[in-house]
């Protein structure tokens, strides 16, 4: 059995406006066995599209290598544009070692909730992935519940968009978007959305990541 424990700490400072949600990244990084190309940061496996897709939108001329240098490119990105990252999961075990959601077993759940009880300045909260077991909207329904709250609904569509009130010392409501999953995994979900259809019909040079793009954009430049 593998414990795959997340290998970075919430990356949280007092300005931030919006928190990036996601599970955990690949083993190679827990174990630190990484691959040329990949960056040791959150979201730094050189097959992930995250930040493929921030550069494209925001113009960043990011390296996809394994130096410092790459990661401070990241986290100037990230304190500029009042981005926090906050993954749900602090660990889990694995019989077969491989970055897949649904092989996570006996998932430790990190305190998302206390975090933003310190952060008061989070508006959004951006899911990796939705709803769909061992997702990240998935755990973070699971982890609200147990205290006492719930998402309602904003806009049932693609992406779909929530909200919740969340009292402290200071009553606020904060949104969710769940974001499709920036993975090779999923660009068999996208091929099946009727908008990328519609779109790939009209441009056939459209291209999964670019869908990504079109949908990302509004929620990380607002």
């Amino acid at each position: 059995m593998f414990l795959h424990t997340h290998p970075y700490p919430p990356f949280l400072f007092d300005d931030a406006t919006k928190l990036i949600v996601g599970t955990l990244p690949p083993p190679r990084f827990t174990t630190g066995d990484l691959r040329k190309g990949d960056v040791d940061f959150c979201y730094g496996s050189r097959d992930g599209q995250l930040w493929p897709i921030l550069n494209q939108i925001f113009g960043l001329n990011l390296k996809y290598e394994t130096t410092n240098e790459a990661v401070k490119q990241r986290m100037d990105f990230l304190i500029e544009q009042r981005i926090g990252i906050c993954d749900i999961v602090e660990s889990a075990e694995r019989i077969k070692v491989d970055a897949s959601d649904l092989g996570m077993k006996n998932v430790t759940l990190r305190n998302l909730i206390a975090y933003l009880l310190i952060y008061t300045n989070v508006e959004w909260l951006l899911f990796t992935g939705g709803n769909s077991k061992n997702g990240p909207e998935y755990f973070f329904r699971k982890h609200i519940k147990e205290h006492g709250l719930k998402l309602e609904p904003i806009s049932e569509g693609i992406p779909r968009v929530h909200k919740f009130t969340l009292s402290g010392n200071l009553k606020r409501t904060i949104r969710t978007v769940s974001l499709t999953a920036p993975s090779g995994s999923a660009n068999r979900a996208v091929g099946s959305f009727e908008s990328f259809k519609r779109e790939k019909i009209e441009n056939p040079q459209y291209t999964t990541l670019q869908f990504r793009v079109d949908q990302y954009l509004p929620f990380f430049k607002h």
